[in-house]
C-alpha cells in the first residue's frame, strides 16, 4: 500500500489489470490461485515492476538520501515518495487530470469488490472511501500513508512503531529525490510496456 498510484498507471488501460496490480500488496499464498486469470495477470505485472523498482541503481541512490536512523525503512519511504512525487507531476505522465483518473479507477471496480478476499476487500473499500490515491499529491496525504503503514508495522512486530516524522526525509530531500524519479520513471514506463506487449505476444 506505498506506491500504488504508480502500480495503477503502469497496469493495462482495464478495470482487472489495475485492480490485480493492487492485489500483489493483499494478497498472499495459496488465495491467488483462486483469482481470476485476468486479476493474475496484473499481479504478475505488479511483481515486475516491483523487480525492475528494487534492482535499479537510481532506485538504490535514492533509498541512500533517507537518514541512517530510518535506512531499515528506505524502501518503504522511497515508495511512498515516487508517489507524491508522481501525483505531483501527474500531467507528465497523463493526459487524465489525476482526480478523474482515480475517480473512474475507483468506478470501474463497483462490480469486482464482492469477488475478492475478505481482507483485501476490505482495504480497497477504504481506500475507496478515503481517496488514498489523489491524497498522495499532498504532505498531509504522505503523512496519513505513513501512519497507516506505521500501524501495520506495529501489529506485525508487537510493539509501538511511529514512522510519520520520517516525512521530514522527503521535505529534506525532494529535489534530489525529484531527479532520481523523473531519471527513473520514465526507464520504468518503457520496461513495463515492452512487458505487456511480450504477455501479448504470448497469448
Amino acid at each position: 500500500m506505498m506506491n500504488w498510484l504508480a502500480h495503477l498507471l503502469l497496469a493495462e488501460d482495464n478495470p482487472e489489470s489495475r485492480l490485480g496490480n493492487l492485489l500483489g500488496d493483499l494478497v498472499k499464498g495459496v488465495e491467488r490461485k483462486s483469482l481470476a486469470p485476468s486479476l493474475q495477470r496484473g499481479l504478475q505485472c505488479h511483481q515486475a515492476i516491483d523487480i525492475f523498482t528494487d534492482k535499479h541503481l537510481i532506485v538504490k541512490r535514492s533509498k541512500k538520501r533517507i537518514n541512517e536512523k530510518y535506512r531499515r525503512y528506505a524502501g518503504i519511504l522511497i515508495d511512498v515518495f515516487y508517489d507524491y512525487i508522481l501525483a505531483n507531476h501527474w500531467q507528465d505522465y497523463s493526459d487524465i487530470p489525476l482526480t478523474k483518473f482515480t475517480t473512474t479507477v475507483y468506478a470501474s471496480w463497483a462490480d469486482q469488490l464482492d469477488y475478492l478476499p475478505a481482507y483485501a476487500q476490505g482495504v480497497i473499500r477504504r481506500l475507496i472511501a478515503e481517496d488514498w490515491l489523489s491524497s498522495s499529491s499532498s504532505l498531509e496525504g504522505i503523512e496519513y500513508t505513513l501512519r497507516r503503514i506505521s500501524w501495520k508495522l506495529s501489529r506485525r512486530r508487537n510493539r509501538q512503531f511511529d514512522l510519520t516524522p520520517a516525512k521530514q526525509e522527503l521535505t529534506r530531500n525532494y529535489a534530489e529525490l525529484e531527479q532520481d524519479f523523473q531519471q527513473f520513471f520514465p526507464q520504468l514506463i518503457l520496461y513495463i510496456d515492452n512487458w505487456h506487449q511480450n504477455l501479448r505476444s504470448e497469448n
